[in-house]
């Protein structure tokens, strides 16, 4: 059978058309619901918490962490105040040993380190000085620690929420599977090893990375309403979005500000259709959800995460490549190849190892336009090992390589355009037609080329946006949104720390009073001074 009408098939089976684009946002609509109205559902809808997105105007120096993957970030952030920050930060590849740890600690111990080189290399002042205190009435320690960072964490894991920097994680995903974990409280494992260091940082705040996306964006970005919505396409995928209060049913455990009547939702919806009752399902789709750890989760993420993408494509060239009767990357003679060589696949290549190709190739693929896709061709040798590809073998391959990404952006645009229907910000008179802004992270979005482009074309034929809809939607980069939006909501954190600390230690002081004959005076007192 010719490369080219094989490859029209294979093609084929990735193609995801207009009607079922918007088959899958109804679903995701209703998924939505049922996750606001009760726990379990595929859709966790994650209450955050945080009930407001910044204007811009914030103010203050903060450190963030940021786990979200395969690499491990530590930054500080200065926040100026008008829409700019200043951000240093250091990043560090995770050990495979410890993405499958046997205890927590072992994790935890190592990002606690990390930080502790991050202060020593960039604010060695704050490490090295004892805290000054001041005695201090109003805090009911007797003291206020003045050189103690605030630090949001951004963890982006399925994490039941239960306050603004409490937290326990429901599951690992993204190649993390550390049972010893799950259960329990990540910002305490973190602020334990922390304290063990002896580490002038406290974690305020744990953050989604998709949160922390969002208010990045609506800091530097504010408009009427600010975003209403922050997505990761990256390594992973997962999205937080503005709901109204009103939507959230079932029962809150944690304490919230309620006067905005917002609050920003985790939508966890890498888990979207677990069911697969609108999401599409190919052969290469099931094997590669057979070999993973986590089999049958997180359906959605495993179709549009630049994680698997790579993997989808290693299977279905795979396949093609066992066809004794397709001459894919095999020559009979030389003739055969416009290079006049025969084809040769390294018995060493990345293509027969799992994982082996990186979804970087896809992006590679769809940016070669060049008559003979020499770049291409350069990348199959350099890269996975295969020497002398004929330009018909490169055209196959990239052909594949497109269908994959293609579906991918149509997928995403499913959940985008589920979240614009469902906060109604289309029909809302109040905004006059202004913008709907939406801030988007990850390397797909950043780096593979019309990843945007085709999630506008899907968005123009779903009912409810249409052609003049796609137009008010803008996606934006939100870039290091996990690092400044985990430090903006430590600020937030901070302000509603010193408020309930303070409030609360006068209140218990003034009805101590009232219990005490403060006539009674001793012979003698003592000042106490702050070293």
């Amino acid at each position: 059978m010719a490369l080219e009408t094989q490859t029209k098939t294979v093609v084929g089976q990735f193609d995801y058309s207009d009607e079922d684009v918007n088959k899958a946002v109804v679903e995701f609509l209703r998924q939505m619901s049922e996750g606001l109205e009760k726990d379990g559902a595929s859709l966790s809808q994650i209450p955050t918490y945080v009930t407001a997105v910044p204007n811009g105007t914030e103010k203050g120096l903060y450190m963030a962490v940021d786990l979200g993957g395969t690499n491990f970030r530590v930054c500080s952030i200065q926040l100026n105040g008008d829409t700019t920050f200043r951000l240093t930060y250091t990043k560090v590849a995770i050990p495979r040993e410890l993405m499958v740890a046997k205890t927590a600690e072992e994790l935890f111990a190592f990002l606690a380190k990390q930080i502790e080189i991050f202060l020593r290399t960039y604010h060695s002042e704050h490490f090295e000085a004892h805290i000054r205190r001041r005695m201090t009435i109003s805090s009911p320690e007797g003291f206020k620690d003045e050189h103690v960072f605030r630090l949001g964490f951004t963890f982006s894991f399925p994490v039941q929420q239960l306050g603004i920097n409490k937290g326990t994680l429901i599951r690992w995903t993204k190649g993390f599977d550390i049972p010893d974990a799950v259960g329990k409280d990540v910002c305490a494992l973190l602020q334990t090893e922390i304290d063990k260091l002896h580490l002038p940082v406290k974690v305020a705040a744990l953050v989604n990375d998709t949160v922390g996306t969002l208010m990045a964006r609506s800091y530097s970005s504010p408009g009427k309403s600010g975003a209403i919505l922050g997505a990761i396409f990256g390594t992973g995928t997962n999205g937080a979005y503005v709901e109204k209060l009103s939507k959230l049913k079932k029962p809150l455990a944690g304490e919230y500000d309620n006067s905005t009547g917002e609050m920003v939702i985790n939508t966890e919806w890498g888990s979207f259709d677990n069911q697969l009752n609108v999401l599409p399902n190919t052969p290469w789709d099931v094997q590669l959800d057979e070999a993973t750890p986590n089999p049958g989760i997180q359906m959605y993420e495993k179709r549009v995460s630049g994680m698997y993408l790579g993997e989808i494509l290693r299977l279905a060239v795979i396949d093609l490549l066992k066809r004794p009767d397709v001459a894919f990357f095999k020559d009979e003679n030389s003739s055969s190849n416009d290079w006049k060589s025969t084809t040769n696949i390294a018995e060493h290549s990345p293509l027969y190892k799992q994982w082996g190709l990186d979804t970087s190739v896809l992006s590679v693929a769809a940016a070669d336009t060049t008559p003979e896709l020499s770049i291409l061709r350069q990348e199959l040798e350099s890269n996975l090992h295969i020497y002398a590809a004929s330009l018909e073998d490169a055209q196959a391959f990239k052909a594949i390589a497109a269908a994959i990404g293609r579906r991918a952006a149509r997928l995403a645009a499913v959940a985008i355009a589920a979240i614009v229907l469902q906060t109604g910000k289309l029909t809302d008179p109040e905004l006059g037609g202004e913008p709907i802004d939406i801030g988007v992270d990850g390397s797909l979005v950043e780096h593979y080329p019309y990843f945007r482009d085709m999630i506008y074309e899907a968005l123009r034929v779903i009912k409810g946006i249409g052609g003049e809809g796609a137009k008010r939607i803008r996606i934006g980069i939100a870039k290091d949104g996990s690092g400044v939006g985990a430090a903006l909501i430590a600020l937030v954190a901070a302000g509603m720390e010193k408020s309930s600390s303070t409030t609360d230690f006068i209140t218990d002081l003034r009805l101590n009073a009232k219990k005490t004959d403060l006539t009674a005076m001793p012979e003698h007192s003592e000042l106490a001074t702050a070293e």
